[in-house]
């Protein structure tokens, strides 16, 4: 098979004419539409209900019309600037079918509902992304791979509805195309990079959502891109298996959520639920949970808390007390005889051996009290009638809520708590805080994860709900026993785990390395481990810088790849502490001047951010409210995690702010790599030993 020969110029304004007849359809379509759902709700009246009822439901069915058509307008007008970025032409080995398709950010569909431009979501698009010209194939959901034979695969520059140019090479055109979006601002790569996703990322987007994976990815490796773009593969090809309330996005600040959640509308993704790490763990815990307890932020001197042995050892000592309270046997009463029998004990707590204790109790006590009644059981006939019955109320009284093994157990906070001292004398470890802090009502993440597991064996009275998908990002920065709780508490889950060892901030406590995990946790035979360790975000000047930086940050663990892009060399300034805040201020102008729309100026810590902000005029962060925005933010390294900017200007990395340690290193790695284009180091004192 040959390529088809077609016009391209040509093409373009053939399909940009169908995208333009498209907006003006649903625009119509849509003023219709409202107009319908308009009068529906003039017509809704107090007086008759059966009508009500039925306009209701008419009501329903055109809100849901008027959701599809807007959703449609939305796409097509989306499509008029950039209709689509790729072209593959194949031929199917079995049927001998060819086929040139064109793929892009959004579906377009033209007369009679044909296919114009293919969703990049759709299986068939693995193509442009994956192979390489000649024999190979593309997984279909729920079905067999489908064999092709790929001739071409051309990339389009395509800008305001203009074609600039287009290539034909597998990887010189994607990485061209790349360099040039990379340049661009902030707010408009992402936008773009549905069209230079690297086929390293396509494999993770596309992979199977019946499956865990952990991905270990250098900063600006594209983690979190790859996360949304993996929930909107799986809501498009499994849409009859998982809506957007079975995903759950679990991230460790809202500022990290507020900058997932701005991204999510443009990949066509609604609905999707958000949460702290200590907020998820905290509506897990339902009845159990009380308002007069506060969350405290956790402490590296109790780190013990955060490891993969104590959480395994809080499970299995809370599975001895169930076996133990629970230990099958008989019930024999002088007068019924053999109530139940051992066996019978057995049967019951075998196949529940994830029940809580109290529903087994309940189970346990409903089960005694019918088998007193089937033992009793005797017809009005009967000579002994009047004394079974007597001694069937008699019996149903005595043994009434027999079993009772949340007697001293119920309460979960106390069970925790007699854990805590046990492990404790165990280790030979000083938990006198922890237990102080427990008495108070004080828990910390790692405590609250561990009350999950003790909820879990004690009190609960149902199955959880739980999510169908589980996306955490930055996964680094929680220690390993939360994971295990996760897995724990959301049975049935797939899970989606981003993240870089090397960008662990909280040294002490968080993950250093993915062992343990994956060996007590994720450790099915179909889940996976996958390395992004290309660098998209940064300069190849940028990138070098903070590359020193990692060497010290994680032994060389994990290197960067770099894209080559070029960019100004990294600028550092020492200065008088009297200089300092005006150089700043002009640094800050200069970078306005250039057009770039996201600045962040880094500090060690937030009381420092919070004074710099006070003397820079610019926005103040209050709780809760620690949302993304444009302009110039002035943030602690800690609230970056996650983000990107177009320039980041250092704030006073020298030595007594960063000491030479990896610890120290792994935070300014992470404050290094926040910037796209330009990175400034600002300084009144020489800078750390960790920049030399």
């Amino acid at each position: 098979m040959q390529p088809f020969q077609r016009d391209e110029n040509q093409h373009l304004t053939e399909t940009l004419e169908i995208v333009k007849r498209n907006i003006e359809f649903y625009t119509k379509r849509v003023a219709e539409v409202k107009k319908e759902n308009d009068e529906l709700n003039e017509s809704i009246t107090p007086r008759d209900r059966e009508l009500n009822s039925q306009m209701f439901v008419q009501l329903s069915i055109s809100t849901a019309i008027l959701e599809h058509v807007q959703n449609s307008l939305r796409k097509n007008k989306a499509a008029s600037s950039t209709p689509y970025f790729g072209r593959i032409d194949y031929e199917e080995t079995r049927s001998g079918l060819q086929e040139s398709l064109y793929i892009g950010k959004n579906g377009v569909q033209g007369p009679e509902d044909s296919i114009v431009v293919i969703d990049w979501r759709a299986p068939v698009a693995k193509v442009y992304y994956e192979n390489e010209n000649g024999v190979g194939s593309y997984a279909v959901p729920e079905g067999d791979p489908m064999e092709i034979d790929l001739v071409l695969k051309r990339t389009f520059d395509i800008e305001n509805a203009h074609l600039n140019g287009y290539y034909d090479s597998d990887i010189a055109s994607n990485d061209q195309l790349l360099v040039k979006y990379l340049a661009k601002n902030k707010d408009i790569v992402l936008g773009d990079i549905i069209a230079t996703i690297q086929k390293e990322q396509d494999r993770i987007i596309r992979d199977t959502p019946y499956k865990n994976i952990i991905v270990q990815g250098v900063a600006g490796s594209g983690k979190t891109t790859v996360a949304m773009h993996r929930i909107s593969h799986i809501l498009y090809n499994y849409e009859k298996r998982y809506a957007p309330e079975d995903f759950c996005i679990i991230g460790g600040s809202d500022m990290l959520l507020s900058y997932i959640a701005s991204g999510l509308p443009e990949l066509d993704v609604r609905g999707i639920k958000q949460r702290r790490t200590d907020q998820f763990l905290t509506m897990q815990l339902y009845e159990d949970w009380k308002k007069k307890y506060k969350i405290i932020p956790a402490k590296p001197e109790n780190d013990w808390k955060c490891r993969m042995d104590y959480v395994r050892t809080l499970d299995h000592y809370l599975q001895k007390v169930w076996l133990k309270l629970l230990r099958p046997r008989a019930i024999k009463d002088p007068q019924l005889g053999e109530i139940l029998s051992r066996d019978q004990m057995y049967d019951l707590l075998q196949f529940r051996r994830d029940w809580s204790l109290k529903r087994l109790e309940v189970l346990l006590n409903d089960t005694l009290q019918r088998r007193i009644r089937l033992l009793t059981d005797y017809t009005p006939d009967d000579a002994e009638y009047d004394h079974f019955c007597a001694l069937r109320k008699q019996k149903l009284k005595e043994y009434k809520n027999y079993f009772k093994p949340t007697k001293e157990w119920f309460n979960c906070t106390d069970t925790y708590r007699r854990f805590v001292g046990l492990y404790a004398e165990k280790k030979g470890i000083d938990a006198s805080e922890t237990l102080q802090n427990l008495d108070k009502g004080y828990f910390d993440v790692y405590d609250l994860a561990a009350m999950c597991i003790v909820r879990r064996w004690v009190t609960e009275d149902m199955p959880p709900d739980t999510f169908g998908q589980i996306m955490i990002d930055e996964a680094q920065d929680f220690g390993e026993m939360v994971y295990y709780v996760l897995k724990r508490i959301q049975p049935g889950c797939y899970f989606t785990i981003m993240g870089d060892v090397s960008q662990n901030i909280h040294y002490e406590m968080g993950m250093n390395d993915w062992d343990s995990v994956r060996e007590f946790v994720f450790n099915g035979k179909d889940d996976s481990f996958q390395i992004l360790a290309k660098s998209y975000r940064n300069t190849i000047e940028i990138s070098e810088f903070a590359g020193h930086v990692l060497e010290k940050a994680s032994a060389g663990q994990y290197k960067i790849e770099p894209v080559i892009r070029h960019g100004d060399p990294v600028g550092i300034e020492i200065l008088s502490e009297e200089k300092l805040l005006p150089r700043l201020e002009q640094q800050l102008d200069a970078l306005k001047e250039k057009g770039y729309h996201t600045i962040a100026v880094i500090c060690r810590t937030e009381e420092e951010a919070a004074e710099l902000r006070s003397a820079l005029h610019v926005r103040e962060f209050t709780p809760g409210d620690e949302t993304f925005q444009q302009g110039v933010m002035v943030l602690p390294i800690e609230l970056t995690k996650g983000l990107e900017f177009d320039a980041v200007i250092l704030w006073k990395p020298d030595q007594s702010h960063y000491e030479n340690t990896p610890k120290e290193a792994k935070l300014l790695y992470v404050a290094i790599t926040r910037a796209l284009h330009e990175l400034h180091l600002l300084s009144s004192e020489p800078l750390s030993p960790l920049l030399s």
